[in-house]
């Protein structure tokens, strides 16, 4: 081989080797982000709803997708700082839970598609244009708890027999927590109850909050929140002390004592938002997805809570509800 064949031969095996190293390097793929407003042990089962989806989705965690979960705790300062780091790791989706971290998400970014999951009215609080056709970077499920409060309140008159004195618990920081007070307030005035109102901004707030109902309120509605959701436990522990029977918005606040739930099935919702990623994750842009709005709803019950109040539920009350917990 001569000189000039030697060289023309190197060159091309230069050209070649980038090309070949190309070939071999796996294929990068995409990053779920998902934003929890409150802790991981308190979403704990939905999430496993959401991942186990995806699976049957074929979108599998470390083979195919890569997920991040990032917990605020219910601290709502964290949120900005939570979404800057999705955006500097270039993550293809973000999935968020509530109408507070949900709005925070959508004002940090207007390109990455977001993925929301039980957010109160979606269009009034301004994440997208419409129902129907959503606009902008977000879509996903609506929980409707605002639509359900006269629906609660009849309920609990059926477990609080002589129901005169309603307290609200709520977190005021929360859009959707101040449309569904003013939706319960509607509905108590229709039924003729006094409504006395708790606000709180902070977990340290809470336990105080509620002393001040001590002889003022025969039940508690808790409105649906990130941050009282984290402190569900220690919600009803301090409701049972002053006997209040406790009303929600879903299932795993009664597991923690509450007395009863009525509302959408959280389970269900994070499975759908599964697949709202995945559609995402195809090449479909969040504009053109439609809003979904729960199509399950559940009564629960929590029995140990109602004897500890001394509560006698009739048989066909019980009878009614989609789950009575022991």
């Amino acid at each position: 081989m001569t000189r000039r064949e030697l060289i023309t031969s190197l060159a091309g095996m230069a050209v070649a080797w980038p090309v070949v190293g190309r070939t071999q390097q796996p294929e990068k793929v995409p990053t779920i982000g998902f934003l929890g407003a409150g802790t991981a042990s308190a979403y704990k089962e939905w999430v496993a709803g959401f991942v186990q989806r995806l699976r049957e989705l074929n979108r599998v965690d470390g083979r195919n997708v890569a997920m991040e979960f990032r917990w605020a705790d219910g601290r709502t300062e964290r949120y900005p700082e939570i979404v800057e780091e999705f955006v500097r790791i270039n993550v293809g989706v973000i999935v968020v839970v509530g109408t507070p971290a949900t709005l925070a998400v959508k004002r940090a970014t207007s390109q990455v598609p977001i993925i929301f999951v039980a957010v109160s009215d979606p269009v009034g609080t301004g994440l997208v244009a419409g129902l129907g056709h959503p606009g902008g970077n977000a879509t996903g499920l609506a929980n409707q708890q605002s639509d359900l409060a006269g629906k609660r309140l009849q309920l609990l008159q059926e477990f609080v027999p002589g129901l005169r004195r309603l307290a609200i618990l709520a977190n005021v920081d929360n859009p959707a927590s101040i449309l569904e007070i003013g939706d319960v307030q509607i509905a108590a005035r229709t039924l003729g109850l006094d409504v006395a109102l708790v606000e709180v901004r902070r977990a340290e707030q809470i336990a105080p909050g509620i002393e001040t109902l001590r002889g003022r309120a025969d039940a508690l509605y808790v409105a649906s929140d990130p941050l009282l959701n984290s402190d569900r436990v220690r919600i009803n522990t301090l409701a049972l002390d002053l006997q209040l029977p406790t009303l929600h918005g879903f299932r795993e606040y009664v597991e923690a004592a509450g007395l009863v739930s009525y509302g959408p099935n959280f389970l269900d919702l994070f499975r759908r938002a599964a697949e709202y990623v995945d559609k995402v994750l195809r090449g479909a842009k969040p504009s053109d997805l439609p809003v979904e709005q729960p199509t399950k709803f559940d009564l629960v019950i929590k029995m140990k809570t109602a004897k500890a109040l001394g509560l006698i539920l009739p048989p066909t009350l019980l009878a009614r509800a989609d789950e009575v917990i022991e």
